[in-house]
């Protein structure tokens, strides 16, 4: 066999046999987890995670994927633990212990002490009779036939179902606390979900002086030379109000020319667009690109409850935004 036609069947292998310790879980969803689950939705502080080396790292991980969908969470070293961060623990909390072999000394070593808090202890283990299983409130069987790698030692497929054990956990947990869209991206206001679900079109639109507008009595040509000012493709026809009676566009001004409409006296009303779609500034972004999406147009007037001018905003503001 050469190298190539090796390394693809390892590959293929080791995907094989993740794929197949992940499948197995779906048996053990039974009511030892439902159990886990309600001591975590009762939890008044928060569920702190630990777990040591491979299983430390799926527990950072599990613990961040908690927080971030409702459930307060964070990791604790089990080795820092026993030398003053056990103090971290409280009463109300709920401990989730990680160790596939179940025996690891680091966590044997702080489980007397959490449970002499009184402290809800759900332990995910390898090994269903192993010490934690067997001190545990609630245990978690995500034990595998094999792991991944050929020698059988680096933590491979044990800890791909931990984690989705534990991934399993938190949105269930999610679904249960009745978690949204909204909440995640309150929480993550920094990404893509965050700027579509958060971000409002007060917060991008031309304002002030950078709005492009007419007066109703316009010409066309005035509309030309404020389209070319503030290069927004677009501008708005108001009355003496500034409420908005009408939009003008690039589109407009080509079936204009194609009447040829003389642009020194030909009048704005003339061949504005009427009544045109506007939004109001309190409402999402996100709102803004689908109601531009569902119009099939690039720009929206910005208008507030009594029909006044307060904004502009096209479709590269949203761009420029992370909203599209």
């Amino acid at each position: 066999m050469n190298d190539e036609a090796k390394i693809l069947q390892l590959a293929l292998a080791v995907i094989d046999n993740e794929a197949r310790s992940v499948a197995r879980l779906a048996e053990r969803i039974d009511e030892r987890f439902v159990a886990a689950c309600r001591y975590m939705l009762a939890c008044e502080g928060r569920i702190v995670v630990t777990g040591m080396g491979k299983s430390g790292h799926i527990g950072n991980k599990i613990a961040a994927t908690l927080a971030s969908t409702g459930t307060p969470a964070f990791f604790v070293h089990p080795g820092e633990a026993s030398h003053g961060d056990l103090g971290m623990i409280t009463p109300k909390d709920v401990v989730l212990a990680l160790s596939n072999s179940g025996e690891t000394d680091e966590l044997l070593t702080i489980v007397p002490l959490i449970k002499r808090q009184g402290v809800p202890m759900i332990a995910m283990t390898g090994n269903p009779r192993s010490n934690l299983a067997r001190n545990a409130t609630v245990h978690l069987d995500v034990s595998v036939e094999q792991e991944a790698c050929p020698l059988g030692l680096a933590p491979t497929s044990s800890t791909t179902a931990a984690l989705a054990m534990g991934d399993a956990l938190a949105v269930s947990l999610l679904e249960a606390r009745g978690f949204t869209a909204e909440d995640f991206a309150r929480s993550h206001p920094a990404g893509s979900l965050g700027r579509r679900l958060l971000l409002h079109i007060e917060d991008i639109m031309h304002t002030g002086e950078r709005v492009p507008r007419v007066s109703e009595d316009a010409l066309l040509s005035e509309a030309l030379v404020e389209m070319s000012d503030k290069g927004l493709g677009m501008t708005a026809v108001v009355d003496a109000g500034d409420r908005v009676v009408g939009l003008f566009t690039d589109g407009d001004l080509r079936r204009a020319l194609d009447k040829e409409a003389d642009v020194h006296v030909t009048g704005i009303r003339e061949v504005m667009t009427p009544n045109p779609t506007s939004i109001h500034p309190h409402l999402l972004a996100a709102e803004g690109l689908q109601m531009m999406e569902a119009r099939k147009i690039n720009g929206l007037l910005v208008v507030d409850e009594a029909g006044v001018l307060v904004g502009a905003l096209n479709m590269h503001d949203l761009l420029r935004a992370g909203v599209v």
